[in-house]
């Protein structure tokens, strides 16, 4: 059982290993890149396509789609690089072993002889994880204060749409009333002149 779990170290070991290694490529060709100015693009041959008959007239872009397409193309940043290749593997490392050693603890006494050395493993791998994680919360706890602050200012505008609305209403009904008043009275006087 020992000789298990050390091949599934191993493994796990130099799975990682291996990622470390493309992102320190990734790292490189990219300061490279920054130090050179090589712009980063395919290039494709130039072809002879048919031309293309008129398109119709598309409908005027919403700003909102136009912001969502600009975020689109912003791309993959060195963070989202990281968390894919080093934290997230990390972390599911992490909280696979101490599984996994818990379990195996449970069924096998030689494991629980060792336990001590299983612990330390779990505890190097768990420092930076809990950093991760405790990261990751903090990104999320600000979201959802984001979140809660735009629905808050969300709210708050339709209160106060409502309330402008509520408002003109009230004011055009007292405008007709008003209007209507003086075509009745207008109406009204030169028959009260003629009763006279």
């Amino acid at each position: 059982m020992v000789d298990l779990l050390t091949n599934i170290l191993l493994m796990m070991a130099i799975t990682m290993a291996a990622m470390a290694v493309t992102l320190a490529v990734v790292i490189m060709f990219r300061f490279l890149q920054r130090l050179v100015r090589i712009p980063f693009s395919l290039k494709l041959p130039n072809l002879k396509l048919p031309k293309k008959t008129k398109k119709p007239k598309s409908k005027k872009q919403r700003r909102t789609e136009r912001m969502s397409k600009d975020n689109a193309s912003e791309g993959i940043t060195f963070n989202d690089i990281f968390m894919f290749m080093i934290a997230v593997p990390l972390v599911l490392l992490w909280v696979g072993f101490a599984g996994f050693v818990i379990h195996t603890g449970l069924n096998n006494s030689a494991v629980l002889e060792n336990i001590e050395a299983y612990t330390t493993l779990i505890a190097i791998l768990g420092g930076p994880a809990l950093l991760i994680i405790k990261d990751a919360l903090d990104v999320w706890k600000q979201e959802q204060a984001e979140k809660t602050a735009f629905y808050k200012v969300k709210a708050q505008a339709v209160i106060d749409y409502n309330d402008a609305a509520q408002k003109q209403m009230q004011m055009i009904e007292a405008n007709a009333q008003e209007q209507e008043h003086k075509v009745e009275s207008s109406t009204l006087q030169p028959v009260l002149a003629k009763k006279k």
